[in-house]
């Protein structure tokens, strides 16, 4: 299938507007790889000091050349997605052992998890965080002794923080290797149903506690398709895991086979060998495009609207919001995955999965097959699912099989000709308040259009008591500011929906407009989240007074104060109300001021290190 008009149109227009900044970055990644050749420019010291821990066959291995694989892993026991990865080094290093390799350990990176976060003050940090990933995998890789790289991640800002890491070291190939997702616990429905009635009064912290202990109960990511599990999809169809990889249980056969495929694999791929796939080549504006596309067409996390655009501004790629809602525009809804249907990840893994969902894109013409991968072959590759084959005397090994050409439960996966809805999950909606996007996927038709009164909120704090004060039993926007990059870290804001949820499930008309985050996990409630330019940096949500009726319209892409034009300019240099969000920079918080200081704004990535 050729690709579709609209498509080639946008990455075009992607390409020119990147045309300078790509080419620089591809002439510093090329010059980079001439001036510092991995280990060649070592001193005798600094090799020495490199292999020193090394057991004597890996010595002499290295002293003989052999290609080294830089492990850079978020192990820790404490996140259920991440606890998986502690055994990750022993099986890479064996295979590579077995490919006539060796593999280290380069490095660790922090990995908190939003969950954990949601509604507390350690949640402020959460978005700079991605930042510190990426400083961490630069700081993991400068040694270099590395041929390749391993990158040992899968929650909300880690997978985007090792990319961006990565991808200051371009002349390197580096695999994505996942961990997988946690068996399927209490159903989505009812987890969401007894949180509301928890935020209603009508069951106990002991219920409540209840459900969520059944609902996250086991190692793996959470299975609800959340940044967590977007970020999988993502690492697949951009062509850095190893195809089927993503969805793949923890602590499996087959899951280990991977794992040691994903390091014979990154051997194969060096530049000492014919197939050399460094990612500066599998990140190009293609791939950029080809996640964005995976995106929409799955209902994904809305973080990977920030996300997605820090990544791409790492290798040279400028992208903003006008192409998710275009590319959202031609991309039909082929998934139906909680919060945007009942179904979790590991229904949708069982219904085809990637391999169905990037088939349905490459036979549609909505994705580039011409790209380069770490598995070679094109995205075509992405179209198979892996199976465990037996090997006499041995373990098992992998092998790639034709993938699901129908679904095979549609009423959470479908192919393009019957789709969920026409148009992907995500709309970008403007006016007199900025630019924002919502996830309209979760969204019903009949709530996508508010017209309602303000009522304006400067934390989550003051919008949780006027809840309990019983001031939302009416139709209103909530209007939530100061919840920016600059101003406390763009925290999510997740911890709100249930409270969101009850007043719309009241029969109320009911939105949410912010600067803040929602999180992949954005639900039912119409939200219009990354609103920008955020208040603290004058932005215009700091003109909306209680009151003010607000226009909040995903059909036709609208965000607007119902307010008097000369009234509302003279407004402009009015002071926003006094904030009242927490000013001691405990929890860690102090440390950040830097990041926040300097933070781009949201449609920009909300990174701290600049354009």
């Amino acid at each position: 299938m050729s690709l579709h008009p609209r498509i080639a149109e946008i990455t075009a227009r992607i390409q020119a507007r990147s045309q300078d900044r790509r080419a620089a970055y591809l002439e510093r990644t090329a010059a980079t790889a001439a001036a510092y050749p991995p280990t060649s420019g070592l001193s005798c010291a600094n090799f020495a000091h490199a292999i020193a821990a090394l057991d004597p066959v890996e010595k002499t291995r290295r002293r003989g050349q052999a290609a080294n694989l830089a492990i850079v892993t978020a192990y820790n026991d404490m996140l259920s997605a991440h606890q998986p990865y502690g055994r990750y080094p022993d099986l890479i290093k064996a295979a590579a052992a077995r490919a006539g390799g060796v593999a280290q350990v380069a490095g660790g990176v922090p990995a908190m998890c939003d969950g954990i976060t949601q509604g507390q003050p350690g949640m402020e940090l959460s978005l700079f965080s991605r930042d510190v990933i990426a400083m961490a995998t630069a700081i993991a890789l400068s040694h270099n002794t590395f041929d390749a790289a391993l990158m040992l991640g899968i929650c909300d800002k880690i997978v985007p923080g090792l990319l961006i890491g990565a991808l200051q070291f371009g002349h390197l190939p580096v695999i994505f290797v996942p961990a997988g997702p946690m068996s399927t616990g209490l159903a989505n429905a009812e987890k969401s149903r007894i949180r509301q009635l928890y935020a209603t009064g009508q069951v106990s912290r002991e219920a409540l506690l209840d459900a969520e202990a059944r609902s996250y109960h086991g190692a793996g990511t959470c299975t609800f398709y959340g940044t967590a599990n977007s970020n999988q999809m993502l690492m697949e169809i951009m062509g850095l895991h190893l195809p089927g990889a993503a969805f793949v249980p923890p602590n499996s056969a087959l899951r280990d086979a991977l794992t040691r495929r994903a390091a014979a694999r990154a051997l194969a791929i060096t530049a000492r060998g014919r197939d050399y796939t460094p990612i500066s080549q599998v990140i190009d504006e293609r791939a950029i495009v080809n996640g964005i596309v995976g995106l929409v067409a799955t209902g994904g996390s809305t973080n990977h609207t920030i996300h997605l655009v820090a990544i791409a501004a790492a290798a040279g790629i400028l992208i903003n919001w006008d192409d998710f809602d275009d590319i959202a525009a031609v991309t039909p809804l082929l998934a139906r995955i909680y919060p945007n249907g009942s179904a979790d990840i590991n229904h949708f893994h069982a219904a085809g999965g990637m391999g169905f969902v990037i088939g349905q894109l490459l036979d549609a013409g909505l994705v580039h097959e011409d790209v380069a991968t770490v598995a070679g072959g094109g995205l075509s590759a992405y179209r198979r699912d892996p199976a465990l084959i037996a090997v006499e005397g041995a373990e098992s090994e992998v092998e790639w099989r034709a993938g699901a050409t129908a679904s095979l439960d549609d009423t959470v996966l479908r192919g393009r000709e019957a789709p969920f809805a026409a148009t992907g999950g995500l709309r970008l909606l403007q006016g007199n308040l900025g630019r924002g996007v919502m996830k309209t996927s979760a969204v019903a038709a009949e709530h996508r259009r508010v017209k309602a009164p303000a009522l304006v909120f400067d934390s989550q704090a003051d919008l949780v008591a006027a809840h309990r004060q019983g001031a939302l039993q009416r139709d209103f926007v909530a209007v939530l500011r100061f919840q920016g990059p600059r101003a406390n870290g763009m925290p999510e804001l997740h911890s709100l929906t249930p409270i969101l949820s009850a007043a719309q499930d009241a029969g109320f008309q009911v939105a949410l407009v912010t600067d803040g985050r929602m999180s992949g996990a954005s639900g039912k409630v119409p939200t219009v989240i990354h609103v920008s330019p955020e208040v603290d940096a004058g932005g215009p949500l700091g003109r909306v007074r209680d009151g003010d009726v607000i226009e909040v319209d995903a059909e036709q892409g609208v965000l607007r104060a119902l307010v008097d034009a000369a009234a509302w300019q003279a407004r402009a240099d009015a002071p926003p109300q006094a904030r009242s969000r927490d000013q001691d920079g405990g929890l860690g918080r102090a440390l950040f001021g830097l990041f926040r200081a300097h933070a781009l704004p949201a449609e920009q990535g909300g990174s701290s290190f600049g354009t």
